[in-house]
């Protein structure tokens, strides 16, 4: 009976463990291929020659490696095969050579993706059955998400949130909850600490305000829904115009450069976390900014370039709230703060976790406005979502949350299973 009781937490801890590690490992290479391609200019014009090599590894040594987050979604849904060993090197070098050669990407995809590989190799060595297989790979996102961002809760939340595990929930919540705080943990014991963002006072109950709010949310859930079809379409195109696959980031990484050069600044290059600071402290940043570090962002995932979309959309919220409280008359770092956290709930569909994660970075003194807006973020988003597995099973099996709040269409609920 105690070992039962104990087998999760056990599992979660195993799971926090590798998911602590990993991201530690690829924060600190992080911040060190971040500085090298700040202070080094040239980098930028090998960023084709670096396309080529991630095509080429991806294309003839990947396997399903090249299907990313989607393939650990997948596998929870659908255990098909375990998920390939090499994909935690290949995602972690790849994301490593984006950032060092000015490509635009993020980092939570590459965190998930070593701690889901890491963790479905440990259940192989382990022999657990497909549904503790499945908890198993859950709580890697968890693990992956909290340890990365240093969000243990919302990292939880958004591990059970971003896909539907019914059948193993409790199991999958005690595993994803001890692994969010182990490899938060984890990554600290290992000398990473994340930035400390400005805390938002208590921000009072405003019949002027809320109005405001969701007119952001609105925006903010479309900003996410144009990302994603805008990634898409220039992943589509390139897919259709381009037959020989490595070739795509090669010719991807000739237009982020001619972008680079029109814009006339590497603002938008890398994780653009000085965009994230100016706006979250009220400061000034381009009106149109989000939509260039969209489009930067679009231009290099689409063309087969590897690295996380997540950041790019905090870049995206914060710097289009900075623009939407100018224009609507509003706090400039309240709905900075919002945008942070809500144009990722439209595009992940997890407007929970989402609201979680804008308490544990900015306190508890907005959070009403948090859940307003990243609810209504998830609405006006049309639940289209950056992952894959998600979008495309959506007829079939709308997100739980979308049944519970009874947004989905007559014909989807008809199709819904029970």
């Amino acid at each position: 009976m105690a070992v039962q009781l104990l087998r999760w937490p056990l599992l979660g801890s195993l799971v926090g463990v590798l998911a602590g590690v990993s991201s530690a490992v690829f924060l600190i290479s992080l911040e060190w291929v971040t500085e090298q391609s700040a202070k080094t200019d040239w980098l930028l014009y090998l960023l084709p020659v670096g396309g080529l090599v991630i095509g080429l590894a991806y294309h003839y040594g990947g396997g399903r490696s090249s299907e990313g987050n989607s393939l650990i979604i997948d596998e929870i849904h659908d255990p098909k095969a375990w998920v390939p060993r090499r994909m935690a090197p290949m995602v972690l070098i790849g994301t490593l050579s984006t950032h060092l050669l000015g490509g635009s990407a993020g980092r939570e995809g590459t965190a998930v993706q070593m701690s889901g590989s890491l963790t479905d190799g440990a259940s192989r060595i382990l022999r657990l059955n497909p549904d503790d297989r499945r908890v198993m790979l859950i709580a890697s996102i968890a693990g992956g998400f909290g340890a990365v961002f240093g969000v243990p809760l919302a990292g939880a939340v958004f591990a059970l949130e971003v896909q539907s595990a019914k059948r193993v929930f409790g199991a999958a919540l005690v595993a994803s909850l001890t692994a969010s705080v182990v490899g938060n943990i984890v990554v600290h014991q290992l000398g990473v600490h994340h930035s400390l963002l400005p805390q938002l006072g208590h921000v009072g109950f405003s019949g002027v305000l809320i109005p405001k709010v969701m007119v952001a949310a609105m925006a903010f859930g479309i900003a996410g829904a144009g990302f994603i079809h805008l990634t898409h379409s220039v992943k589509h195109a390139f897919e259709r115009m381009v037959r020989w696959a490595p070739a795509r980031p090669v010719i991807g990484g000739f237009m982020v450069i001619a972008l680079t050069l029109a814009v006339g600044d590497r603002t938008y290059n890398g994780l653009s976390l000085d965009l994230i600071d100016t706006s979250l402290h009220g400061g000034p940043v381009p009106t149109w900014g989000f939509a260039l570090k969209l489009v930067f962002t679009a231009l290099t995932l689409g063309s087969g370039f590897v690295g996380g979309e997540v950041t790019p959309l905090f870049v995206i919220g914060a710097t289009l709230g900075v623009t939407l409280a100018g224009v609507l008359g509003a706090p400039v770092s309240l709905f900075a703060a919002l945008g942070f956290v809500a144009v990722f709930a439209g595009a992940a569909n997890a407007p929970i976790a989402c609201t979680i994660m804008g308490l544990e970075l900015f306190g508890p003194g907005a959070v009403v406005y948090f859940a307003l807006a990243c609810g209504g973020s998830y609405i006006f988003s049309t639940h289209h979502s950056i992952y894959a597995m998600e979008r495309d099973n959506a007829a079939e099996q709308p997100s739980w949350l979308a049944r519970a709040i009874n947004l989905t269409s007559p014909s989807q609920r008809t199709r819904a299973k029970p």
